[in-house]
């Protein structure tokens, strides 16, 4: 099966060849969606995170092979390596930035933390949000200034200015959610203890589930025991951590059928499987259906 890839026209971008370049570009969504329609519109993953604006109009936007609304100011928080598409309406208004995580993360501190692993890497919520209203102004407000900046060309701090701007952006993004949470009730979404202790467990899960490592081992890397780690799994997510663990295989072993030529068996043993024909009856028994069948189903 051929590898599929994604096509990027940067109209604004910004592409600093260091030792590990920085990326960032923004798009016109709706323009993009004319020139891109037909890759935009086939599964595919990116080596980057995007931010999706819905500005305006109605359909569906696909991530990780499941189905979402999309709606006037629905923004989506896909990250790298997640499969997504769009649907065949080219009519939607909107704003779409794409960045690589160096460009985002400088500091392993809470902020940046809550914003690389909480809006974009956070399997247990959508992968969006509805931002309501009132809150557009100050976000076309930063909209306007990256497109300003990013016509300035390598201006002193240019690359400091972006980088403020799309945090706060997403800081922005990250309290309307807060707010709604309190709102609708949804206590655990919101930023707590708790919540920080499960983004930590689904990132390490996402770091080592190639590794069979047990609940114990990933409660031990987390400085508690496992029962308190099957108390924080099922009372935010009523999940045990073991289910999490082969939900994340599961969805690896998808990304793996639909972007890459690897067959089966070298799927199975990349993902950590000894056994090909077990790794075959694991995906069965996740999905009811074999991975053979699913390959095809998404061709």
């Amino acid at each position: 099966m051929a590898k599929k890839t994604s096509t990027v026209i940067d109209e604004y971008h910004l592409n600093l060849h260091q030792p590990e370049k920085l990326q960032f570009a923004i798009h016109d969504l709706h323009d993009y969606l004319h020139k891109h329609q037909a890759n935009a519109a086939k599964p595919h993953i990116h080596s980057f995170y995007q931010i999706i604006w819905f500005k305006s109009g109605e359909g569906k936007h696909f991530v990780d092979f499941k189905e979402y609304d999309v709606f006037e100011n629905a923004i989506f928080f896909i990250a790298k390596n997640q499969v997504h598409y769009f649907d065949c309406n080219t009519n939607y208004e909107g704003i779409l930035i794409h960045f690589n995580e160096r460009f985002l993360v400088q500091k392993d501190n809470e902020v940046d933390f809550f914003l690389k692993c909480d809006l974009f890497n956070n399997p247990y919520q959508q992968p969006s949000c509805c931002i309501g209203y009132g809150i557009e102004p100050i976000l076309d407000e930063y909209i306007q200034q990256i497109k300003r900046e990013l016509k300035n060309e390598a201006d002193f701090g240019q690359t400091e200015l972006l980088r403020n701007y799309l945090k706060a952006f997403l800081i922005q993004v990250q309290r309307k959610k807060n707010e709604f949470a309190k709102t609708d009730g949804k206590a655990s979404f919101l930023v707590d203890e708790k919540k920080v202790q499960l983004i930590r467990f689904v990132n390490l899960v996402d770091e080592n589930y190639k590794k069979g490592l047990t609940v114990a081992e990933y409660a031990k890397l987390m400085l508690i025991s496992p029962r308190t780690l099957s108390d924080l799994t099922s009372q935010i997510l009523n999940k045990t951590p073991s289910l999490m663990i082969q939900e994340r295989i599961i969805l690896e072993a998808q990304r793996l059928l639909l972007h890459s030529d690897l067959n089966v068996n070298q799927i199975g043993y990349r993902l950590g499987f000894d056994d090909p024909s077990y790794f075959v009856k694991y995906f069965k028994k996740h999905t009811s259906i074999s991975p053979t069948d699913f390959r095809k189903s998404i061709a």
